[in-house]
């Protein structure tokens, strides 16, 4: 299980790392400026914050592993994860109900999210 738990560790730092892009990869420079001075700061400081807990996850399962598996702690930190992926998953449907590609990779992707986390805990 501590393989499972590197895993959860590597998709993590992953989504740190794709979030790093959405300035680039999204056209943030142009599209965000169209907003408010105010939702374009939230927007802003919400993918920071998002890449800050991603990548905290990514080095809590890399280092603390055999603490997650074993302790109750442990359990709950890896089942949050697991639910976060499961709400982030069910916003898709809300938000994005446009019938795209790249809308379904992302729900396969965060479909992973929510096995990975929860493998652990079974």
């Amino acid at each position: 299980m501590e393989t499972i738990i590197s895993l959860c560790g590597f998709y993590s730092l992953a989504l740190a790392l794709f979030h790093t892009g959405f300035w680039k990869f999204f056209g943030w420079k142009t599209d965000l400026a169209k907003l408010k001075f105010y939702n374009r700061g939230i927007m802003q400081i919400l993918n920071i914050q998002l890449i800050f807990s991603f990548s905290f996850t990514a080095v809590v399962c890399f280092y603390f592993s055999t603490d997650l598996l074993n302790s109750e702690l442990g359990k709950w930190f890896l089942g949050a994860n697991s639910l976060f992926w499961l709400l982030r998953t069910l916003q898709q449907f809300i938000f994005l109900k446009k019938n795209h590609y790249i809308i379904h990779i992302l729900t396969v992707v965060f479909m992973l999210g929510i096995i990975l986390f929860a493998l652990p805990l079974f």
